[in-house]
């Protein structure tokens, strides 16, 4: 049971904490982005981010774009910090960004590496098919495949 949860746009004091939690989770450490690129990210205009808040805690984030993808509604990043992971968390962030475009979109989507099959198989289970690949696409090796869900 997640009590006192809410999921709040995150104010300018707080992207170094969502850079970080980026930095120290995957797919970010296996393709060596640093703290500084992934604060970069956090500073981007067309990006909207938001802190999953638990007791006054941040426990997660998760960063949207409107028309990320052919006009579609694209997470762009989605962690939980390591210590709560496993309790659902990283579902109702999902689930926030799904409801939050569900109205005006047919389609969200998102990529997850090819390397990271904890986080390909959550996806799937949420009902994310695969539906391309960008091989080699930032780090040599690896592709980021792009998946996709019908909200409506």
């Amino acid at each position: 049971m997640i009590s006192d949860f809410s999921i709040v746009p995150v104010c300018e004091a707080d992207k170094k904490w969502v850079a970080r939690l980026m930095a120290e989770s995957e797919p970010w450490t296996t393709l060596g982005i640093t703290f500084d690129q992934c604060l970069k990210v956090c500073h981007q205009p067309l990006n909207q981010i938001y802190v999953a808040q638990m007791m006054q805690e941040f426990v997660g984030m998760i960063i949207l774009q409107d028309q990320g993808l052919a006009g579609s509604p694209y997470v762009k990043s989605i962690a939980v910090k390591k210590e709560h992971r496993n309790k659902g968390i990283g579902k109702l962030l999902l689930e926030f960004a799904e409801d939050k475009y569900r109205p005006t979109s047919r389609f969200i989507f998102l990529c997850v590496s090819s390397f990271n099959n904890r986080a390909l198989k959550f996806y799937e289970e949420k009902g994310y098919k695969k539906i391309g690949e960008l091989q080699d696409y930032i780090a040599e090796g690896h592709s980021e495949l792009i998946m996709q869900k019908c909200l409506q």
